[in-house]
């Protein structure tokens, strides 16, 4: 399967402009799964929870979930999109999946970071694996890498692929990701963005590019530039994350001591 990120900087705010940009780069790739930054559609840096309801959209109904739906219909693929939803009278910072017959589901990010925690709730949905035609796809976002219990969740419930939408601003996450897959035998597609951010009185985040493809055994297939507009995909054997045998005597699951985890 052919695995790709769109790494860009939304303007913030601008919804149907960076929802545009988007769609027509996913109608002109050869791609079955692409992967979108978080909050790929509004921009990161809010200044209000009252800003962050009015660009927030209910899924599946909103705006965004339906272009999205469009275009993976039409292209016969399946898109991970982080966005800001609301739902009965809560705010959360999730991501979407669609594929070729429409709307599959939601995940809401279990750990916020910094100011996020101002605007959303906690997700609570869990971590969640979606089994399709080209694979399981497993979804986190962005600072859910930071916890190894993350990726793990999803490899455990059978996941071959982590869709990882992010808007990093901390250095380390494209070197993580990399045990991340090591430690869980998967293949990893962070979608960051670039650009800088500083609305209101709030100090400058300054977003660090890097959208990286990593595989089962912790190769980067391709890590994108600090600064530029970048779309990239690289063709995968799925199949290789299914097998955790690491030696002939060591099975990465089988091996787990859960009696001795917290």
């Amino acid at each position: 399967m052919k695995a790709g990120f769109y790494q860009f900087s939304p303007e913030f705010g601008e919804i149907k402009k960076n929802v545009k940009k988007t769609v027509d780069a996913i109608e002109a790739a050869d791609v079955n799964l692409m992967v979108l930054p978080e909050l790929f559609n509004t921009g990161y840096q809010f200044i209000s929870k009252k800003e962050t309801k009015e660009l927030s959209e209910e899924i599946p109904s909103g705006y965004t979930t339906r272009a999205l739906e469009d275009v993976a219909r039409k292209k016969k693929i399946y898109i991970a999109a982080g966005i800001s939803e609301k739902s009965k009278g809560k705010l959360y910072n999730s991501a979407i999946l669609t594929g070729p017959d429409g709307f599959m589901g939601v995940y809401r990010k279990t750990h916020l970071f910094y100011e996020e925690k101002l605007w959303f709730t906690a997700g609570d949905t869990g971590f969640k694996v979606w089994q399709t035609p080209i694979g399981n796809i497993g979804v986190m976002i962005c600072f859910d890498w930071f916890f190894p219990e993350s990726a793990r969740t999803l490899a455990l419930r059978g996941a071959d692929i982590i869709a990882h939408p992010s808007n990093l601003v901390l250095p380390h996450c494209p070197d993580a990701m990399i045990t991340r897959c090591i430690e869980n035998r998967v293949f990893a597609v962070t979608a960051n963005r670039t650009g800088f951010e500083q609305r209101g009185d709030k100090e400058k985040l300054e977003f660090i590019g890097k959208s990286q493809i990593t595989s089962h055994k912790g190769e980067i297939l391709y890590r994108a530039s600090e600064d530029r507009d970048e779309f990239s995909v690289r063709e995968i054997d799925i199949s290789r994350a299914r097998n955790k045998q690491i030696n002939s005597l060591n099975n990465l699951f089988d091996d787990r001591k859960k009696e001795f985890y917290e």
